[in-house]
């Protein structure tokens, strides 16, 4: 898989969060070990606007892909720390994730 985001599928501002879901949701669904450098890479050059959609994605996914979520949060990096921090405060069962990730950013 090449894992790549065609930008131009981005439409209006109410659809950007949906289509920005996913995205991710089709690149996290085939990562392994040899694809998740080029996922990671395609998330984070998506940018600032992905943020919130990754800190959502924490909650949910395990292994591999929350890995590559959570990386892809300290590669974007300050714009990650609001989310992050909200999301510690959101939920103690999140707090050590968020502070972990805000550590390393």
């Amino acid at each position: 898989m090449q894992a790549t985001i065609n930008s131009n599928l981005i439409g209006s501002n109410s659809q950007v969060q949906d289509n920005i879901s996913s995205k991710l949701d089709y690149l996290l669904a085939d990562v392994n070990s040899t694809t998740k450098n080029d996922i990671e890479n395609s998330i984070v050059a998506m940018g600032a606007k992905v943020v919130n959609c990754l800190v959502e994605k924490l909650k949910i996914l395990k292994g591999i892909q929350r890995g590559v979520v959570a990386m892809s949060l300290i590669r974007i990096g300050e714009s990650s720390v609001m989310p992050l921090k909200a999301l510690a405060c959101e939920n103690s069962e999140y707090q050590w994730m968020a502070d972990y990730l805000l550590n390393e950013i």
